[in-house]
């Protein structure tokens, strides 16, 4: 594999989304002396790699990079990763007036590695508008040592942008999870193999897919712990990209140092490769995911366009079937948030439908091809995700 690092790098990753907060304060205020005491037990066993971007937490995690990292160590002990958004105002001056946030945000002269940030299958026109021009300059200037993009979308739209851009492209990112493999929405296993045989380094985000393989109900649960008692349930996780061939690390949204000590543990002590008993297991447990009793939604989306609340219906019943299979309740909120609260790049004071808007008029029930009686399990979402 390419060395784009100037020296290999160990495959666990240390994402910078969900850093611990100081108690009842916002997102914005991170604990630093936790993460201090995170980062220093990652990087004394010889892990390196930093994953950022311009959002994270209001601007901050940049912020946390800088105190946490850059101030406390020599610059070639460690690789900072961050990203360009591209939503909201997009022109040249505008990447350049953040990218220079960036660099004084972190106290960095260059990247090790810089992405356009959630790209999808539509953003081809967009990038081609100055974004992918402006990005191959960071790299000729050296302020970006390597670049590529973050990516969240089908394989057809993945291997559009490759097609385009392919050459220029050093690294993507992107989700790849056990449960994703052979999803038909995110299709992780299709995207994989369009950047790995280019030869372009993966790197992979959402391997525990936000926490969802860390808590499931006790009946799969179970399967891992029967397989192996000894193995924490992150582990089977974090090993299944890990296992990849290409991949250049593995992220892990680490806020604990209990975390950070069971992934170290995982990436350092059990094999990279995944036996084919392993293998069976993890089939075994998304075997035992499709029994776990949820709303029978299809996601058709006969009913949304009816409903005169302009309620999310499918992705709200998405969420509270997730929380059944995987009982991890404040991923069901923080993702309900997500889907109704404010999008600030959104149309001014438009503030998305909550299960709660609902009337109980019953139209979306006439439209529902699986006579799911929508308003009592709204009344259920409220109960689980807005108290």
């Amino acid at each position: 594999m390419k060395n784009y690092f100037g020296a290999p790098i160990k495959k666990l990753g240390f994402g910078f989304m969900r850093l611990p907060t100081l108690p009842g304060k916002p997102d914005t205020e991170i604990d630093l002396e936790k993460v201090n005491e995170m980062v220093d037990l990652y990087m004394s066993k010889g892990f390196s790699y930093f994953d950022t971007a311009y959002v994270y937490h209001g601007g901050k995690s940049e912020v946390a990079i800088r105190e946490c990292v850059v101030k406390r160590y020599p610059r070639d002990k460690f690789q900072v990763t961050t990203k360009l958004p591209l939503w909201g105002p997009t022109t040249v001056e505008r990447m350049k007036e953040i990218t220079a946030e960036q660099l004084e945000r972190t106290g960095l002269e260059f990247f090790d590695l810089y992405f356009l940030h959630g790209l999808g299958p539509d953003s081809l026109a967009q990038i081609d508008g100055g974004a992918w021009d402006y990005l191959k300059s960071l790299k000729a200037n050296g302020t970006a040592k390597n670049i590529g993009f973050s990516y969240h979308g089908n394989a057809a739209g993945l291997k559009t942008l490759l097609d385009a851009h392919g050459e220029d492209v050093d690294i993507v990112q992107l989700q790849l999870n056990y449960l994703d493999w052979d999803s038909e929405d995110v299709q992780s296993k299709l995207c994989y193999e369009e950047v790995s045989k280019r030869g372009i380094g993966v790197v992979v985000m959402e391997p525990l897919k936000g926490g969802t393989l860390v808590n499931f109900a006790d009946s799969v649960k179970k399967v891992l712990t029967d397989a192996n008692p000894n193995a924490s349930v992150a582990s089977w996780a974090l090993r299944f990209p890990i296992d990849l061939d290409g991949t250049v690390t593995v992220l892990s949204g680490m806020n604990t140092i209990d975390n950070v000590k069971d992934n170290i543990n995982t990436a350092e002590n059990y094999p990279a490769k995944l036996t084919e008993a392993d293998h069976k297991v993890i089939q075994t447990v998304l075997e035992e995911l499709k029994k776990v009793p949820t709303i029978p939604c299809t996601r058709c989306n006969y009913c949304a366009p009816n409903c005169p609340q302009n309620i999310n219906i499918p992705g709200i019943l998405g969420v509270v079937n997730d929380y059944a299979k995987f009982q991890n309740l404040a991923g069901a909120k923080m993702n309900y948030g997500r889907m109704t609260g404010p999008n600030p790049f959104g149309p001014p004071g438009v503030v998305p439908a909550k299960a709660s808007d609902c009337v109980n008029c019953g139209t979306c029930v006439e439209h529902c091809p699986q006579h799911i009686k929508i308003p009592d399990e709204l009344k259920k979402a409220v109960e689980l995700l807005e108290k």
